[in-house]
């Protein structure tokens, strides 16, 4: 079921949206259960030009008008803005309630005031945090009632944050940190996750191959066949995802397929899920003039190939039509 809502989840942002630079490292935190893993360079992306522009302003804006938050922040003694490097989150399960999370904050960190301030607030909300002992590690427990587990986290040193949806996967993590061990993921994923940018803004991907994909039945696609999509789609073996922000925006997402004629099938579909794509871009143009060249830009980028067992999905987008869809050009 996790495998199914990766592999959705990809395939829908990058349809709705080339070569790596230099090959990503594989986070030695993650355990060898990861199936899929979600990659968010929070410094580099801050740093961009584009969301210097356009959102960092906002970004600010909110924190610093949210008392709560800022007396938080300042108990945790964490400064969003410059103290948070990246983010990987390694993910797998049979389905949504059975899915188990392993996240590594990398950046700078103060353990004393992270646990000081975990203590504090389970005093008044014990019922949402809790400080507890597995071992020799404390932990800090997280209690959502709209969440069916219960959130761990502690840092592993002042670089480093561990969190998982549970106390032994947080614990493991500890303990491979302390020990500096090498890479435990499979050799599957790990093959995908070297194939990423270590460079980029952000990334996901993950191992879908024997995943039966079930498509929403009242999903409807001009032009499309949804069970020949289906079957396509469990012809699919693995799924990857890549995002770069600086002076402008691009997207490439790239399926692995069984075979040759698995991926020349696929091709042709998203041909067409790309044809009905570009069709609807000439109405939003009319509802909403300022972003026609922005609709332009992307009717022109968005693009599809095929290469042996590989179908990749690319998309550009220039920061002259991101300006001028945010009114930059009135």
């Amino acid at each position: 079921m996790i495998r199914r809502l990766f592999l959705a989840a990809t395939l829908t942002a990058g349809l709705t949206l080339s070569a790596p630079a230099r090959a990503a490292e594989i986070d030695t935190l993650l355990p060898s259960e990861t199936e899929s893993v979600i990659f968010v360079n929070v410094k580099q992306i801050l740093a961009s030009d584009i969301v210097k522009k356009y959102a960092l302003g906002q970004l600010k804006q909110m924190i610093e008008s949210n008392e709560d938050a800022q007396k938080m922040l300042k108990d945790l003694g964490i400064d969003p803005m410059k103290d948070i490097d990246q983010v990987t989150a390694g993910t797998w399960g049979k389905d949504k309630d059975d899915m188990n999370v392993v996240a590594i904050v990398r950046g700078k960190f103060d353990p004393t005031k992270l646990m000081a301030a975990a203590e504090k607030e389970a005093k008044t909300n014990g019922d949402k945090v809790a400080v507890v002992v597995e071992g020799k590690y404390k932990l800090i427990k997280f209690t959502n009632e709209k969440s069916p587990k219960p959130f761990y986290a502690s840092a592993a040193d002042e670089t480093t944050i561990v969190a998982g949806t549970d106390k032994k996967l947080v614990v493991n993590a500890l303990a491979a940190a302390a020990e500096k061990t090498k890479p435990t993921v499979k050799k599957e994923l790990a093959q995908l996750l070297l194939k990423m940018d270590e460079k980029a803004s952000m990334y996901t991907c993950g191992v879908v191959d024997g995943t039966k994909v079930e498509l929403p039945p009242n999903m409807n696609i001009p032009g499309v066949d949804g069970a020949k999509l289906a079957k396509q789609l469990e012809k699919m073996t693995n799924l990857s995802f890549t995002v770069r922000i600086t002076d402008e925006f691009t997207m490439d997402g790239t399926a692995g397929m069984k075979d040759g004629d698995a991926a020349d099938d696929f091709g042709d579909t998203l041909n067409q899920l790309i044809g009905t794509v570009k069709g609807f871009l000439p109405l939003v143009s009319m509802q909403q003039p300022k972003f026609k060249p922005l609709a332009d830009e992307v009717g022109k980028s968005l693009k599809s190939k095929v290469k042996d067992k590989e179908v990749t999905l690319m998309l550009k987008i220039s920061a002259d039509s991101i300006d001028k869809a945010a009114g930059g050009g009135d």
